[in-house]
């Protein structure tokens, strides 16, 4: 009878461990999906946010990185850096470097894309962009 029980002992032990293995597997996963819907956001928000901003007239965002406050996107530990380049009167081309954590994970991507954009001015109006005929 002891016999019985300690080796229903030891087969309950090996069915914990594998249960522990397969819990950790998932959380694994879990945080890795997590951590790439995080990336496409801040991925998404830096994109829209240049977009919205490369036209600027004054043209004091160019060329440095700036760090923009994710803080509302209630993402913990994450950072969006955006650098923009003009490349031409309505394209550029911007930097964004991500990174997010969550527990012992942390995911960081740096990407260049392309944008189009309309020119503003200091207030926030749209202004017309001059085509000019050679």
């Amino acid at each position: 009878m002891l016999i019985l029980v300690i080796v229903a002992i030891a087969v309950i032990a090996v069915q914990m461990s594998v249960l522990a293995d397969i819990a950790n597997t998932m959380q694994f996963q879990s945080n890795t999906a997590y951590l790439n819907a995080c990336k496409r956001n801040l991925l998404a928000s830096g994109l829209a946010w240049a977009k919205e901003n490369a036209g600027n007239k004054s043209g004091e965002i160019l060329d440095e990185t700036i760090q923009l406050d994710v803080s509302k996107m209630n993402i913990r530990d994450s950072a969006l850096n955006i650098t923009i380049h003009r490349t031409s009167d309505s394209q550029a081309e911007v930097q964004i470097s991500t990174s997010c954590s969550r527990g012992r994970q942390t995911q960081k991507s740096t990407g260049k894309y392309g944008i189009e954009y309309v020119h503003t001015n200091k207030t926030g109006m749209v202004m017309q962009q001059e085509v000019s005929k050679n």
